[in-house]
């Protein structure tokens, strides 16, 4: 017979169902402003989410839908992230990856699909230009933020329900 340590025990993928489940409802009953997420075709460790552009920078107006890939050890491990819609920032590679530390080494358990979304928000309004992953979107970022808008316009565009990119 094997022992087993109670102080670490193994998480399961119905372990991450439960705590989704419960970020879910919580989503539905009071979502951060303009965002919604919702598991993708009943998949709870996959999530499509959606959040309007904040007001006030150069994403005002936009729609950006982006994907949530929860693994079977979450919430003690942070999901990947990426965005789906073509986005122009100086912290989202082309492909859609994201650099933000609270998805890397700054996750904590007590973080949720809620405060990424809302971390994301204030990473559109303010990127840390000093780990870009774009580096012509930072630099234009801080020299000619027109540009840097005529950018953002000429990236972006709408993704129809059911494409994924």
């Amino acid at each position: 017979m094997t022992a087993t340590n109670p102080a670490s025990p193994q998480r399961t993928e119905t372990d991450s169902n439960l705590s989704l489940q419960s970020e879910l409802m919580t989503l539905m009953t009071s979502p951060p402003p303009n965002c919604s997420a919702f598991p993708r075709n009943g998949d709870m460790l996959n999530w499509d989410a959606t959040m309007l552009g904040p007001e006030g920078t150069p994403y005002a107006g936009l729609t950006l839908k982006l994907r949530f890939e929860f693994p079977a050890t979450y919430p003690f491990v942070p999901p990947e992230v990426f965005f789906r819609t073509p986005i122009y920032h100086p912290n989202v590679d082309f492909k859609g990856r994201i650099c933000l530390d609270i998805l890397k080494d700054k996750w904590s358990a007590v973080l949720n699909v809620g405060t990424v979304l809302i971390s994301l928000q204030s990473l559109l309004d303010e990127p840390n230009n000093s780990s870009p992953l774009n580096g012509q979107a930072a630099e234009l970022w801080d020299t000619d933020m027109e540009e840097f808008k005529r950018q953002v316009l000429a990236r972006h565009r709408d993704l129809v329900d059911g494409e994924d990119n």
